[in-house]
């Protein structure tokens, strides 16, 4: 069987008539889409005949000035003729046509993202031949006009809204609703009128040889990989522009010749909450675009389906019986073979089932979740599968809150429940607007007659997704599922009127701005915000995150400075804390004052005056967390920021400030003058604080120890203090500070006659202290690498200030990923590796971490299991998604040394 090894001179693979060129292990070279239809021709299914552009002619096409691999056409050429034996048709003959469809396939699955023509072919000939071959005029010219306004709208460019609006027109004039009533006469004066507006648009008829359609629809599928939408579905999914994508010329089969012909979409298992039942929607007399596109309202596949739903139309079971009995075995069959959940395409063609896509379904979290876990209990897969099957950051759909069911429920209106969960914002009409919205800090719904994939960006920004049109499987609803924002489609009450600014719903208006929440699990929209409750994360969440445990080397803490922190991170797995920011503790109103004159006392016996204050307050928020911990390490940082942040700088401020607190406001101004830096982020801060003034490290070291006695004087598990001096670059700076520590942990013990046993570290966050681990791990017990500040200390990049204009080095591919999400690898990276091998070199017992935002990042985690490091400390809403991460990347890494 041929692998992706072959040589790269063949760029054409034939599927179809039993067998296939490919099969579904090359998925990179033919795309999913590809790969999948040859492995369903190889398994004996009824798939139309087709052939399968490689991903590597897309490769050379952008590599090469847009400019076709040699050989392609002749293979392409070679590829109809055996499509052409085993139909028994011939492309372009007017007697007896071969239609074909054109479609995207890359390698990851991007719905929606790309460019897909269908009936290519067609001109006023072949029409002809294929409205006498099929009996049929009305469904030849219905064929036609789609062909015209879909090539129109992927090859020439033309506004597909212009033939919608002839279409309207036609159905206005004949007073009819739906397309099924326009008779034959009635789609050739639509055909005309559409041939007219191209001419009109462009200068020129519309094209008739269908060798120049093949070819334009090729490299508008080819152009598709390069357009905005996909460009943002990639950066969100994290799919290389480099791969390309694969384009699958197939035989055309027709669900639109009749009451016994159909089109549908169909998953082996409900793509919402994982039930194990067949899911999905059909429509008799259509074409696949009609269900996807949410033109027409789909009717259920089972008869069970249905009358869930209270829907009137018949099932698919229903209506056509037969079909439906041979489509259930085929897609069990599909199923056990891939070993997972299948996202289904097919048409029936006058009673004739034919398959047209198969792919791994996506879903939501909960039905991920709920799919692996049941494939594993099944005996399908194995445990370690299961844990490999879930997307680390799709737990995130998992950890936040839902409708409180007792709270009142003000319906708007309903629709279908496309796409689970819950969320409360502002109605917005556009999806410009919302991503505008959403990146100045504010939540939005985004309400739409329906999405189109030019709406990517806008539901991405949005909380939640309310289209009026379209099913269970439109694009509004599979975006929304990937994405995992709650969506409810096809609510068919809502009028909108997008000039206004508002939609209407029983007798209801609701204008841009106002609130109201989505309930996709049930499909409601309810007016106002609504009460929400915590999730539950028992049964299958629990069980994969117990599997998950099973297999990871790398432990899991959490960066927390308050209880509610600690006790969330406690609930979501966390074996510790990994941070406390203990500078976070001061910005409470009435604990600021102490700080402030702290900052303003004239010498050493006024500051420790104030920061005997400070001690009481410190010691009591560490005795929380040592509590809450119950003997788990606790990581401490000491003061890290420049003092002049706890001062105000505006003459409003200050005399605000003095008034509230008594402090003198001309000292207040004078001290933040005095403490003013012009680069703050390199300046007299982190352990520099220490250093200048002792006895605030020593206030903060005092704190911890003797927190942890008081704990364990209370009868709790002794905790384990870590105290970590930021921003040390020096040995001789790592010795001064342990000396501090270790001087003030004797004086506590012996005052107190309780021994405590702390460890002594630093958070490696410069350049230096990675270079020189090796003089820091001679006084230092732990390293924890604070990424934050290390990528922007290597990169000389602030964080604060990036998003101006890294999106720009994004796109063009200077940097593949923000630097702040996701740990560079190469430069940052490089340094950790040094840190960790000098660190170790020192002493091979020294504990080592992350703790920067890239902690809960599971590609930065992937990185951390290969370096070595014990643990990796993130936000505690991450904590699951760092647990699972650090299970896939141990068995990434075994895989490795098998």
């Amino acid at each position: 069987m041929p692998t992706d090894t072959l040589t790269k001179s063949r760029w054409v693979y034939s599927f179809g008539g039993g067998g296939a060129d490919g099969d579904a292990s090359m998925k990179n070279l033919l795309g999913g889409k590809g790969a999948n239809l040859a492995e369903m021709s190889s398994l004996g299914l009824p798939v139309p005949p087709g052939f399968t552009i490689t991903t590597e002619a897309c490769v050379h096409y952008y590599s090469n000035d847009k400019q076709y691999p040699a050989g392609l056409k002749e293979q392409v050429i070679a590829g109809l003729a055996k499509v052409e034996a085993i139909t028994g048709k011939v492309f372009g003959d007017a007697a007896n046509p071969l239609l074909v469809s054109v479609r995207s396939g890359a390698r990851a699955s991007m719905p929606g993202m790309m460019d897909t023509v269908l009936n290519l072919g067609l001109n006023d000939q072949t029409v002809e031949g294929l409205a006498k071959l099929a009996g049929d005029r009305r469904f030849a010219f219905d064929s036609y006009r789609r062909f015209i306004q879909m090539y129109s709208a992927v090859v020439l460019d033309l506004d597909h809204h212009m033939f919608e609006d002839i279409l309207d027109e036609q159905k206005e004039r004949l007073d009819v609703s739906v397309d099924t009533a326009l008779s034959a006469e009635d789609w050739e004066k639509v055909v005309t009128a559409y041939k007219a507006a191209v001419e009109r648009e462009l200068g020129h008829p519309f094209p008739q040889d269908p060798q120049a359609q093949l070819w334009g629809a090729i490299s508008a599928v080819f152009a598709s990989w390069m357009n905005d939408r996909a460009k943002f579905y990639r950066r969100m999914h994290d799919i290389p522009e480099s791969w390309g994508t694969a384009v699958n010329v197939q035989s055309m089969v027709f669900g639109n010749m009749g009451d016994s012909s159909a089109t549908g979409v169909a998953f082996t298992r409900n793509p919402s909450t994982g039930e194990a039942r067949l899911y999905g929607e059909f429509l008799i007399n259509a074409q696949g675009e009609d269900v996807v596109a949410g033109i027409r309202t789909p009717q259920a596949l089972t008869r069970a389906a249905r009358e869930e739903m209270g829907e009137k139309s018949p099932s698919m079971e229903e209506a056509l019986p037969d079909v439906f009995a041979e489509f259930k075995s085929v897609v069990e069959k599909l199923e056990q073979h891939y070993r997972d959940m299948q996202d289904i395409e097919f048409t029936v063609e006058k009673g004739r089932l034919y398959m047209l896509q198969t792919r791994n379904g996506k879903r939501t979290a909960k039905a991920a979740l709920k799919v692996a876990v049941d494939l594993a209990n099944e005996g399908l897969i194995t445990k370690e599968e299961a844990v490999m099957r879930i997307e680390p950051g799709s737990l995130d759909q998992l950890l936040h809150p839902t409708i409180d069911p007792s709270s009142p429920r003000d319906i708007i209106t309903s629709g279908l429940p496309a796409s689970p969960g819950a969320a409360t914002g502002k109605v917005v009409f556009d999806a410009d607007e919302a991503e505008k919205m959403a990146s100045a800090g504010e939540a939005v719904i985004l309400v739409r007659e329906e999405t189109s994939p030019e709406d990517i960006h806008g539901m991405h920004a949005a909380k939640a997704i309310l289209t009026a049109r379209g099913g269970m499987t439109s694009h509004a609803a599979v975006v929304a599922r990937g994405m995992g924002r709650p969506c409810v489609s096809g609510a068919s009450e809502l009028y909108i009127d997008d000039a206004a600014q508002t939609f209407r719903a029983r007798n209801r208006t609701f204008k841009a701005g106002d609130i109201i929440t989505i309930d996709g699990s049930k499909g409601e929209v309810l007016a106002g915000a609504v009460q929400m409750i915590e999730p539950e994360l028992t049964g299958d969440f629990a069980a994969l995150m117990v599997w998950a445990d099973g297999i990871r080397r790398l432990k899991v803490r959490a960066n927390a400075e308050t209880a509610t922190d600690a006790a969330a991170a406690r609930q979501f797995g966390a074996e510790g804390i990994g941070l406390v920011r203990s500078e976070h503790m001061f910005f409470d109103a009435v604990r600021i004052a102490a700080v402030r004159e702290m900052i303003l006392a004239d010498d050493r016996q006024g500051r420790e005056q104030a920061l005997a204050k400070m001690l009481v307050m410190q010691r009591e928020d560490f005795v929380s967390l040592f509590s809450i911990m119950e003997g788990l390490p606790v990581t401490f940082r000491l003061l890290d920021p420049p003092l002049h942040e706890f001062l105000p700088h505006t003459a409003e401020d200050v005399e605000a400030v003095s008034k509230a607190t008594g402090l003198d406001a001309a000292k207040l101004l004078a001290r933040a003058k005095e403490l003013h830096e012009v680069n703050p982020m390199l300046g007299h801060r982190g352990c520099r604080l220490g250093v200048a003034y002792p006895e605030i490290y020593e206030m903060q070291v005092r704190a911890i120890l003797e927190a942890a006695i008081e704990v364990v004087a209370s009868g709790k598990a002794a905790p384990i203090p870590e105290i970590m001096h930021p921003l040390v670059s020096k040995g001789l700076e790592m010795k001064f500070l342990r000396e501090l520590t270790d001087r003030v942990a004797k004086q506590v013990m012996a005052e107190k006659g309780v021994t405590i046993d702390y460890r002594v570290g630093t958070m490696v966050e410069l350049p230096r202290a990675a270079i020189r681990a090796d003089d820091l791990a001679e006084h230092a017990e732990f390293f924890s690498f604070g990424t934050n500040d290390l990528t922007q200390t290597t990169f000389g990049i602030s964080r604060d200030d990036s998003g101006r204009f890294l999106g720009a080095y994004i796109d063009k591919g200077i940097f593949e990923k923000d630097p702040f999400v996701s740990l560079d690898q190469e430069g940052v990276g490089d340094l950790i590796n040094i840190a960790v091998e000098r660190g170790r070199k020192t002493r091979p017992d020294i504990k080592l971490g992350i703790c920067g935002e890239h902690g809960g990042d599971p590609a930065s985690i992937e990185f951390c299991e290969k370096a070595g490091l014990d643990y990796v400390s993130c936000s505690p809403f991450r904590v699951p998604i760092a647990r699972l991460a650090a299970a896939q990347a141990a068995i990434g890494e075994r895989e490795k040394d098998r």
